[in-house]
């Protein structure tokens, strides 16, 4: 049965049976325990489903990627310790040494520096592009060693709403997956395999937690891309792997491969594993998401509309905005809301931004973004601090720029938090 996406958040994923607990149970549990040896062999050779292990699997994980998997339309999904760790092995499930990646140079600056910095280490080179430049552009990028491109559906913090179908377009022409980190839209706001993306990627530590207890991630792959059409592309999903007896992934688990591959040997060998408590502190969250995030988008519009009318202000973004540069694709893309995150710069530059948050009094100078309570960073002095003035405009991220992350409060005191700290 179909299931509206308010009832998936509060009832997806854990399918309780008779006389077991109404509630997502924790399995805190390393091990698990079977009656024969051969059994147990099964379960290692992956000729049979159950669970072993839990840095493989776990009972409770593996109910909550259901729930997100579910929400996202997919065919299969993992959860990980945190978002950097998803973004992590959904690039490196399919991208070794020697192999190549494109992705829109607007993205987060931790995503960045994984990608720019951490993995070319590894032998992974990566292109920058502006999400914004032509299709003709963008596909330059490409080369015979390029194993995906990858986007945020809406850039943190820049704020830059990508256009889904035409990157979707360019990898599919060039016979490579698409994939998207729909963190900041969630699956409530929009459903990138809607529009042509094969992969999605979250940091469940921000809307999806909501109450900034836990961190973690999740894959969630479509089951769209046809691995065996690009069969020379991808050989760790198309041939054999020697370390599971010979097994093909592509044939043996069809529309789970790439995900039964994630789990079975990415984290097999790397074990950036939630734990079963942090799983289920975020299915609470889950199950209120439908909630919260209509409120997060309708404070941030108020909020918004409220620096755009200010003279002290230099200039707003927020996809909300009928004036955004970004407000045509969010309209197609996310027409019930976008997030609940502004950026805007003050007319004194970046001494006015720290001298303007040090005198908020119900918003917060964290590192976090993207929960219940209203937050404010500095990118520029904080997460972005390792980048120059030009590396920052050149990821979309002005050197004045303020992160605004608007919470669920009542709009009217956030609005006059923010007053009383542009004028005392």
């Amino acid at each position: 049965m179909k299931r509206s996406m308010e009832t998936t958040c509060i009832q997806g994923g854990w399918q309780p049976k008779n006389g077991e607990p109404r509630i997502l149970p924790i399995y805190q549990s390393t091990t698990f325990k079977y009656s024969t040896s051969e059994q147990m062999g099964r379960l290692f050779d992956l000729e049979e489903n159950g669970y072993f292990y839990t840095r493989l699997a776990n009972p409770t994980n593996d109910a909550v990627a259901d729930k997100i998997r579910e929400l996202e339309g997919g065919a299969a999904a993992m959860l990980t310790s945190s978002g950097q760790a998803a973004n992590f092995y959904a690039v490196f499930n399919i991208c070794g040494a020697g192999d190549h990646l494109v992705c829109s140079a607007t993205v987060y600056g931790g995503t960045s520096n994984l990608f720019v910095v951490t993995m070319k280490k590894m032998g992974v080179d990566v292109t920058l592009v502006d999400p914004d430049a032509p299709e003709e552009e963008i596909e330059k990028a490409i080369r015979p060693n390029t194993k995906c491109i990858f986007g945020e559906s809406i850039a943190n913090p820049a704020l830059v709403v990508l256009d889904l179908e035409k990157f979707a377009r360019i990898a599919h022409r060039n016979g490579i997956p698409f994939i998207v980190d729909n963190t900041f839209a969630t699956p409530i706001n929009c459903r990138p395999f809607e529009w042509g993306a094969d992969i999605v990627t979250h940091s469940t530590t921000k809307y999806m937690d909501g109450h900034a207890m836990t961190v973690g991630g999740c894959i969630v792959d479509s089951g769209n891309f046809d691995w065996e059409a690009h069969a020379d592309k991808f050989p760790g999903l198309t041939t054999p792997d020697e370390s599971y007896h010979g097994i093909i992934y592509t044939k043996k688990f069809g529309k789970a491969a790439y995900i039964t591959k994630a789990t079975a040997q990415v984290m097999r060998d790397l074990g950036s594993i939630p734990s079963p408590q942090n799983s289920f502190l975020l299915n609470i969250g889950l199950e209120t998401l439908h909630l919260r995030v209509p409120r997060h988008c309708e404070n941030a519009q108020k909020v918004a509309e409220y620096l755009q009318s200010r003279e002290d202000v230099a200039w707003v973004n927020y996809p909300g905005l009928e004036n955004d540069k970004y407000h045509a694709l969010a309209q197609k893309y996310m027409p019930n809301g976008t997030c609940g995150v502004i950026s805007f710069g003050l007319k004194g530059g970046r001494q006015a931004a720290g001298e303007f948050m040090d005198k908020l009094k119900l918003a917060a100078i964290v590192t976090h973004v993207a929960d219940a309570r209203t937050c404010v960073l500095h990118p520029a002095s904080h997460t972005h601090r390792q980048l120059s003035d030009e590396q920052l405009k050149e990821a979309g991220v002005d050197p004045s720029l303020i992160r605004l992350s608007v919470g669920i409060e009542n709009a009217d005191d956030i609005i006059e938090d923010i007053r009383q700290a542009l004028e005392d």
